[in-house]
């Protein structure tokens, strides 16, 4: 079983109308909930650990969760409200995010409610912002270290300025995680955003020098890369008509997972002996899933059959 672990919220979608108004269409999403759905898709048992509010949004973002099959069992009930992030999108698709979530229930998760785990966990998943406010992220950087030797653990930092502007924040709390990561994916661009100019590909190999296994660097339209410390791979991306790219990288996240689960290499040794076809393969995987939620609007992530399709 994989836990995910971080926020849940709604997304609200704007587009602008006629007059002056302004249409908002409510989706569930935040990018560990999006994982934790995916993989239910994706027929691979899973579990999600954050803060979910009682009130009317909270309660539809735990009824979604248990309706795709997701263990709630772990979560931590809460008075607070949900986080709300209204998302404008580019002309290309691509979508802007402004979070209005101080003191909200996913953020509010503190070190003394974190759970005792199942044998069964044999997997932990964090990412995004959740992994740097507070108190959640402090949580979630205990959970980690507490876990690490037992578990693998899987980041994606999905960098939002627009919840920390503080880049340093970031990168400060990339650092206190890379010793405790097997799995690191990140876009080209949060890779940009926190170091501008660098090489993704150095990049990787500095951070393969530091603790993860895996180094999966995902450059949208262009494709993927992956990195272990003796093979690399890349594969190019898909053409499809795009709808918007929001959850197209939770997808891949959920996918890359899954796929590793399915050649039985979540373990760090697994993943160290991985050659240059299996990374290609797991790469393809993960983008055929990406790239059909790309063809949708908002996160609506792909079952098991439309990738065996």
């Amino acid at each position: 079983m994989i836990l995910v672990c971080g926020e849940a919220l709604f997304d609200l979608f704007a587009e602008d109308g006629d007059g002056g108004q302004l249409t908002l269409d409510a989706r569930i999403g935040g990018s560990p909930f999006n994982v934790a759905v995916g993989l239910a898709r994706l027929e691979v048992p899973v579990a999600y650990f954050g803060g979910l509010s009682r009130d009317f949004f909270g309660r539809r973002l735990k009824s979604a969760l248990e309706t795709e099959g997701v263990d709630t069992s772990l979560v931590v009930d809460s008075d607070a409200l949900t986080t709300l992030s209204v998302v404008g999108l580019d002309a290309s698709g691509s979508p802007a995010y402004s979070f209005y979530g101080e003191g909200a229930a996913d953020r509010l998760v503190s070190p003394d409610q974190l759970p005792a785990l199942p044998d069964s966990v044999d997997t932990i998943h964090l990412g995004s912002f959740s992994a740097l406010v507070s108190p959640i992220g402090e949580s979630l950087l205990q959970l980690v270290r507490r876990e690490h030797s037992k578990r693998l653990i899987a980041y994606d930092p999905n960098i939002r300025p627009t919840v920390v502007a503080d880049l340093a924040a970031w990168r400060g709390r990339l650092d206190e995680l890379l010793p405790h990561v097997d799995v690191l994916k990140i876009s080209s661009e949060d890779a940009e955003t926190l170091f501008p100019g660098a090489e993704p590909a150095e990049l990787a190999r500095g951070w393969l020098a530091r603790g993860p296994s895996l180094v999966v660097v995902t450059r949208g339209r262009e494709g993927a890369s992956a990195f272990t410390a003796t093979a690399t791979a890349s594969v190019p991306g898909r053409t499809v008509a795009v709808v918007d790219t929001v959850g197209a990288g939770d997808t891949f996240q959920a996918a890359l997972l899954t796929r590793l689960g399915e050649i039985a290499a979540r373990t760090r040794s697994a993943i160290s002996a991985l050659g240059e076809d299996t990374l290609a393969d797991l790469l393809d995987y993960a983008g055929k899933a990406s790239a059909i939620t790309c063809t949708r609007r908002g996160a609506d992530l792909p079952r098991r059959a439309e990738l065996l399709a």
